[in-house]
């Protein structure tokens, strides 16, 4: 049996404001309402699936594997929309992207708080390892 990731509730404050921000951002269809939640299809059948709590929300990470045409429009969305973004998680390095594993990646927060990935190259991709490997950077930041 093979086992394909399907969806994933996402706590928020106003699911559909943050099923909206999501939708717009990364350039897909309106979300659409099912029960409690407010929904995002990604794609080959994989949605993600928004519930409004009332409470602290604890902050979660969601990071994305995007081709390079769709993260040069997801950051121009960002860069257009004022958006608040870094280079790294512990956000030291604000209004920048990296390079890291010969591709580049962003950081950024959605209207809940919660940490929110674009990447172009997959963590431990093989052609990063073979080129750290060689130039002795397993672990470095690259920024820009």
């Amino acid at each position: 049996m093979s086992i394909t990731f399907n969806h994933a509730i996402i706590a928020a404050h106003d699911r559909q404001a943050s099923a909206s921000f999501f939708a717009h951002l990364f350039g897909l269809p309106e979300p659409t309402s099912w029960g409690p939640f407010a929904s995002v299809m990604l794609g080959e059948g994989t949605h993600l699936q928004f519930a409004g709590v009332s409470g602290e929300i604890q902050p979660q990470h969601y990071a994305f594997l995007v081709d390079d045409a769709t993260f040069d429009a997801i950051y121009g969305r960002i860069l257009g929309g004022g958006l608040a973004h870094w280079a790294d998680p512990q956000m030291k390095l604000p209004g920048q992207i990296n390079h890291n594993h010969g591709g580049r990646g962003v950081y950024f927060l959605d209207p809940a708080g919660h940490g929110l990935e674009i990447i172009t190259q997959p963590y431990g991709s093989a052609e990063f390892n073979t080129e750290s490997a060689k130039n002795g950077q397993a672990h470095g930041l690259t920024v820009s």
